[in-house]
């Protein structure tokens, strides 16, 4: 694929203006219009630069294996725990923020970074976004909040009543069966992605929630596993993704370690990545995903 596409194709999944690309790529406005319009050509530093963009936002098929263990190396070096995103009020402010914001804009909320900043910390109501859209922000928080308590407590533990909590939260006030189980079919809009039938729902969720499963050395490949699992089998009417991601906040911190945040921009590749191991069983884009999101959460939160 050459750069004209690549780029075409970034601005796509992304939603980036060609402003905000431009500055990504530390270039000025004019001279990426003009690699799009193919009046000029990118040098090869600014085509790599190009090019790994266009891996990172749109997905690729494959990964470099070796790249990967070099990688999760380094992800899974970075340390923290439930006290220590406790007690410090900006990294916990910092995390409540970028989480509720990319996950729910993951889900269609059109909900501005400084939108969602003034409804969770200023408890603002903001007229120009839906009521919806607000009360999934309040309730995102209020999940969070109640998972790292829940995290901080002695004997902590990665179970049904956990996921259900979660569900709970989330949902409050927005689905009838908030907490629940679904009971019917549904289906994943855009994906090709078979879910569970709903009579299956409990059985699979108890397989995939025993304590014997869990504690894997390779933290990253269990993050990537258990994700994957639990957004094929779709346990809840709707808020599946919500819950799955802060599921994968939980087990990261009940190993020490910095969580994944998706970022809403990586959506296109975050799906692709979840449908090659759902369907494929290709699990290691998805397990590269995950570590380069835990890097880029070291980044938010401890070193901004």
């Amino acid at each position: 694929m050459d750069y004209q596409k690549q780029i075409v194709s970034v601005l796509k999944a992304s939603s980036w203006s060609q402003e905000e690309l431009a500055r990504r790529l530390g270039v000025s406005f004019a001279t990426l219009n003009a690699w799009v319009n193919g009046r000029a050509k990118p040098r090869q530093k600014a085509g790599d630069a190009i090019r790994l963009l266009y891996f990172d936002v749109v997905g690729a098929d494959d990964v470099d294996l070796n790249e990967l263990v070099r990688q999760k190396q380094v992800a899974t070096s970075l340390k923290t725990n439930t006290r220590a995103i406790v007690g410090d009020e900006a990294v916990l402010n910092k995390l409540t923020l970028h989480l509720t914001y990319h996950t729910n804009t993951i889900e269609g909320s059109t909900m501005t970074l400084a939108d969602t900043e003034a409804v969770l910390f200023a408890r603002k109501v903001l007229t120009n976004r839906t009521q919806v859209e607000q009360a999934e922000a309040r309730n995102h928080q209020a999940a969070l909040l109640w998972l790292l308590d829940e995290a901080g407590r002695k004997g902590f533990a990665i179970d049904e009543a956990l996921v259900k909590g979660l569900h709970l939260r989330l949902m409050n006030g927005i689905l009838s069966d908030a907490g629940q189980y679904r009971r019917h079919s549904v289906r994943i809009m855009g994906s090709r992605v078979a879910v569970a039938n709903f009579q299956k729902v409990p059985t699979l969720m108890h397989i995939l929630l025993r304590p014997a499963d869990h504690g894997s050395e390779d933290l990253i490949a269990e993050l990537a596993s258990t994700h994957a699992t639990f957004e094929k089998i779709h346990p809840f009417s709707d808020g599946n993704g919500r819950v799955g991601r802060l599921l994968m906040l939980a087990q990261a911190l009940r190993a020490k370690r910095v969580p994944p945040i998706v970022l809403q921009e990586k959506k296109h590749a975050y799906y692709k990545y979840l449908e090659l191991a759902q369907i494929k069983q290709e699990i290691a884009p998805l397990e590269y995903f995950i570590t380069v999101s835990m890097l880029t959460t070291n980044k938010l939160l401890f070193e901004d």
